[in-house]
């Protein structure tokens, strides 16, 4: 069975696995230029849908590869939602990470609708910034003088690319702010709700309480396909827009994000951050070339400024953090 072969992932396959994660995921960009009539809560909609439809096939199996290689717990007793999605029901950290999946999945597909690809990755790089901050403010970790200037450094490289952008917009009576300013702010939802969700799990197993973030991601998209399609009535995508959508929920989210977890069992947490960033990199080329969105000089100089921050932050701190807790993926069995 193929799913047994992936609990079994040296350091290197993982570090080569994470990496094909991360193009996984950078194709949303270019995929989204390439639909024809489909709004902006339909896409959310579709994409959240076929994500939906993926993990209710591909967990079952999952998760008996995993019961199989001892990964996680063969508990005969539980209920069928659990043992083959493990949905934790009487779990509140379980569904609050979900309803923060909802909100990551709805605003990054909403952002991509209002503004450019290379605008919204590098806004929802920052992500690990802002899980510091809240883990400070919540769990009471101390952040280091790294990180303080990591986040001073990274908000002036996105004030800068958003400040140059509305003043070349002012500059120009016929360009319209009201995109930018919506993407951004729908942008800015990903990386904050990721920070909750990141902080709330942790706490949660710290508490003891058993969570696999890939269930939480199947909850995820099941919300925000429910909490959209009010608002993505009547349907106008047409057939070759639902084929670009499920591509994306299946190709882009499902599929990677279960993978995802898979790294995070052979990395170390400063690994899968850094290998993450290649999303921001994969996505602005691949909208390149694949859309001719070509990203301005203000954003190739900010966000590089954004991106530096973090690698530099990352690099500094992998001695220091190699002890710090991680995320467990799954609820493994005592060995």
């Amino acid at each position: 069975m193929p799913f047994r072969a992936l609990s079994r992932l040296t350091h290197t396959q993982a570090v080569f696995m994470m990496i094909v994660v991360t193009l996984m995921w950078s194709i949303a960009g270019v995929v989204s230029r390439q639909l024809e009539s489909a709004a902006r809560f339909e896409v959310t909609f579709w994409r959240s849908a076929f994500t939906t439809l993926s993990l209710l096939v591909i967990l079952p199996w999952w998760r008996a590869a995993d019961r199989a290689a001892g990964q996680i717990a063969d508990d005969p007793g539980q209920g069928m939602l659990e043992r083959h999605w493990g949905v934790l029901a009487g779990s509140k950290a379980f569904w609050v990470s979900g309803v923060c999946w909802s909100v990551m999945f709805t605003a990054f597909m909403l952002a991509l609708t209002f503004t450019t690809v290379a605008n919204v990755l590098i806004i929802m790089s920052v992500g690990p910034l802002f899980t510091a901050l809240v883990a400070r403010a919540v769990l009471g970790q101390r952040l280091a003088l790294r990180t303080w200037l990591a986040i001073v450094a990274a908000g002036a490289g996105i004030v800068y690319m958003y400040g140059s952008q509305f003043l070349q917009a002012f500059s120009d009576p016929a360009t319209q702010t009201g995109g930018l300013v919506a993407g951004s702010l729908a942008a800015l939802c990903v990386p904050v709700a990721a920070a909750i969700n990141w902080t709330v799990v942790q706490r949660g197993q710290t508490h003891g309480e058993k969570i696999d973030l890939v269930p939480s991601v199947l909850l995820g998209g099941l919300l925000s396909s429910l909490a959209t399609l009010p608002l993505a009535l009547p349907f106008e995508a047409t057939g070759t827009d639902v084929a670009w959508l499920a591509l994306l929920g299946l190709v882009q989210l499902a599929i990677p994000c279960a993978l995802a977890v898979v790294c995070a069992r052979s990395l170390k947490a400063p690994e899968v951050s850094l290998l993450a960033l290649l999303e921001v990199i994969f996505g602005i080329l691949l909208a390149w070339a694949g859309a001719g969105e070509v990203p301005g000089p203000e954003v190739l100089t900010g966000g590089s400024l954004v991106i530096g921050a973090l690698v530099l932050n990352e690099l500094l701190g992998w001695r220091s953090r190699a002890g710090t807790p991680r995320i467990q993926t799954v609820d493994k069995q005592p060995q």
